[in-house]
């Protein structure tokens, strides 16, 4: 009677031990956040990306009564970021405010420490947008058909700029040489605020720069645009031509989106995934992304990860084509 009783007791035991084992980490999930979250950022303050990641930290903040940091890193074109996040541990207090650079830096350097998709976990890609073409405002070039004539009859050292190796500019500045017979130099920054200031004090001459972080400058007057690398017009500006219109199949739309280390817990996952398309899609916000440019996605975080392996074996094929390179 003695055993039947202890073996009851330690049966109750250790089912409670296991039920409490079991619930543990939903509470801690259902307790998220409950300190503050890095948000980190590869690129410079300034830039499409900083822009991005200041609107959705400060809103987060708002939601979860935590206060959402963003943390700049803009070194190593953008390796530097994604190791951080790669390593860090998957508990949703370390995120990565990611760009096209990131999957575009798989095709650039095989030495690269993660792997863009799978040393990740998705949350929701936020937009989509071309880039901006945009020279100083004393360039002699007033419209797209002048500048592409201009850049082919330049004499001397031309050079573009971009917000780094391995960026949408710089891979749309090598996609325009390829196209055009061009020859241009390519200046990297270190992200689109430092090029776009350097493109102010024409230390260069043309800059395939964010939307976002263009526009300011553009509205200004201190820097004209010329086109858009979409396929075709955007409805924010319908009067700015597509460089496809000079140059047919000209394209190079990049994209904004939020990741974690890899193997997150779901739970944690569709917290912020619902956080974060409800501040994409609130009136304030969404205007602001439409009004610069860009179009707002919100996808599911599969989708996400399907789009990045896509986008991963595009820039793959670019890279190869334009002969890009890290150095």
């Amino acid at each position: 009677m003695i055993c039947v009783r202890a073996m009851q007791l330690t049966f109750r035991t250790v089912a409670l031990s296991l039920a409490l084992t079991g619930t543990l980490p939903a509470i801690a999930q259902e307790d998220y956040p409950g300190k503050p979250i890095r948000l980190i950022t590869p690129a410079a303050q300034g830039g499409t990306t900083d822009i991005l990641a200041r609107v959705f930290g400060a809103k987060l903040s708002e939601v979860f009564k935590q206060q959402v940091l963003v943390d700049n890193r803009a070194s190593a074109s953008g390796v530097v970021a994604g190791e951080m996040v790669a390593t860090a541990k998957p508990d949703g207090y370390t995120l990565l405010l990611a760009y096209h650079q990131h999957t575009v830096n798989a095709a650039l350097n095989p030495k690269l420490p993660y792997h863009p998709v799978n040393s990740f976990t998705p949350i929701t890609q936020l937009t989509s947008a071309g880039l901006m073409l945009v020279v100083n405002a004393s360039s002699p070039p007033k419209t797209l058909e002048e500048f592409v004539a201009w850049t082919k009859q330049f004499q001397g050292a031309l050079n573009f700029g971009s917000a780094g190796i391995g960026s949408g500019g710089h891979l749309a500045g090598e996609l325009y040489k390829q196209m055009t017979g061009v020859k241009a130099e390519h200046v990297p920054y270190k992200g689109s605020g430092p090029a776009l200031t350097a493109l102010l004090g024409a230390e260069y001459h043309y800059n395939f720069a964010g939307i976002q972080a263009a526009q300011p400058h553009v509205r200004s007057g201190r820097l004209r645009s010329l086109g858009v690398t979409s396929p075709r017009r955007i409805g924010a500006l319908p009067d700015l031509p597509a460089v496809a219109e000079a140059l047919p199949g000209f394209e190079v739309v990049g994209w904004y989106g939020v990741i974690g280390p890899s193997k997150m817990p779901e739970a944690i996952v569709a917290r912020l995934h619902a956080e974060l398309v409800k501040i994409l899609n609130s009136p304030e916000v969404r205007e602001r992304i439409v009004l610069d440019g860009s179009e707002p996605v919100g996808n599911s975080p599969e989708a996400f990860r399907q789009f990045m392996l896509a986008d991963t074996a595009k820039w793959a094929k670019v890279v190869k084509e334009t002969g890009a390179k890290m150095d």
